[in-house]
């Protein structure tokens, strides 16, 4: 578990204007006992941050003070900034697990038991901005200028791609409604594709220099599919598949053989009592089989085990196939048999955060 409590409204629209303004960051959660003692553990989300930024790698820090290490670092209000340290250590005790502290934080009245804290790393200096506290959105889109709102918008500007010019070729030619090329569940993505001249090929490279293109249909139940990616048989249970639905499949009506089509997510078991648990202290996410009776403090015992992914395999994929991405809805018609479309809106995202991604699979919000 990555032992962070869900989002509130009021950070999840903070968190969500970072990441549509492309900044990445890592998370954070001030508990009681560190509040208290000062001190703070440097969960797998943000040790992987912080050697993807090049901040700090953990893994080669000897323990003890003497090894410490100490970043500038900024706190920021939403008026203003001040300029601290962050201390990051192994400490001899306990194995030495990764810890940090932005010093000087009580200062400004900055933090409360429980908040939660994005961690900006830029050009070897961090910023440290309270989720729970500081209206991000305001300031950003407030007439006066801050020390926040240079930061973030700065940073925003700092992201180029040829997203403009792929957004000029569908306005140009998918605005009008459109016939799609097949009736079928793929016949609108690979029409948009085949209009802006992409050919038809296997790769899990993105599709339009380096930018993905994911076309849902407006009116479609069906999620969004993030990528593709085939479980660690070797470590997993079930060593295929074929081996899961035998033994957590169903006959559908009109079938005469076992299918299994379901949704796992973490936090609670789906009817077949199959569902997600992140293990990010062993860098893995499994898929595994719970009781369905809740116990008293809410969760659910795990009965067993079934399949395994290795997070960094997923962060790869991630970090691959959606470096860039348009996701295109399309509002649709038939006619005579056929089945038109037009797109309605787009989606534009960038430079995922693997940190988040972990999080946001913890609070069941990807699954």
């Amino acid at each position: 578990m990555i032992h962070m409590r869900p989002y509130n409204s009021f950070e999840t629209k903070n968190v969500k204007f970072l990441v549509d303004k492309q900044i990445e960051f890592a998370t954070i959660q001030i508990t009681e006992t560190g509040l208290k003692k000062s001190i703070l553990d440097a969960t797998a989300p943000v040790r992987a941050y912080f050697e993807e930024k090049n901040i700090h790698d953990y893994n080669l820090q000897l323990q003890g003070p003497e090894h410490k290490r100490v970043i500038d670092t900024y706190i920021m209000t939403e008026a203003a900034q001040f300029l601290t340290k962050t201390s990051l250590y192994r400490p001899v005790t306990k194995k030495g697990d990764p810890r940090l502290w932005v010093n000087k934080v009580r200062d400004v009245e900055f933090l409360r038991a429980n908040d939660i804290f994005a961690l900006i790393a830029h050009k070897n200096i961090l910023f440290v901005i309270n989720l729970s506290i500081v209206d991000i959105v305001k300031v950003c889109l407030s007439s006066i200028d801050t020390p926040l709102k240079d930061l973030i918008l700065g940073l925003s500007r700092e992201k180029n791609s040829v997203s403009d010019e792929l957004l000029r070729l569908i306005k140009d030619r998918m605005t009008d409604w459109m016939p799609a090329e097949i009736l079928a569940d793929t016949g609108i993505g690979r029409t948009v594709e085949s209009i802006l001249g992409i050919e038809m090929n296997p790769s899990k490279n993105p599709d339009f220099k380096g930018i993905e293109l994911k076309s849902h249909r407006e009116a479609s139940r069906v999620r969004n599919t993030l990528f593709t990616q085939t479980p660690e048989w070797a470590i997993s249970r079930l060593k295929s598949g074929k081996a899961i639905v035998e033994e957590y499949g169903y006959i559908p009506d009109g079938y005469n053989h076992k299918s299994l089509h379901v949704t796992l997510t973490a936090n609670r078991p789906n009817p077949q009592g199959l569902g997600l648990l992140v293990r990010t202290q062993l860098g893995l996410l499994e898929a595994d089989e719970f009781s369905l009776a809740t116990l008293e403090d809410g969760t659910f015992r795990k009965i067993n085990d079934v399949a395994v992914w290795k997070l960094i395999k997923l962060h790869e994929r991630l970090l691959t196939k959606h470096r860039e991405t348009f996701w295109i809805d399309a509002e649709t018609k038939h006619e005579s048999g056929r089945e038109f479309f037009r797109v309605s809106e787009i989606l534009h995202t960038k430079n995922p955060i693997p940190s988040q991604f972990d999080v946001l699979l913890d609070q069941a919000m990807i699954r």
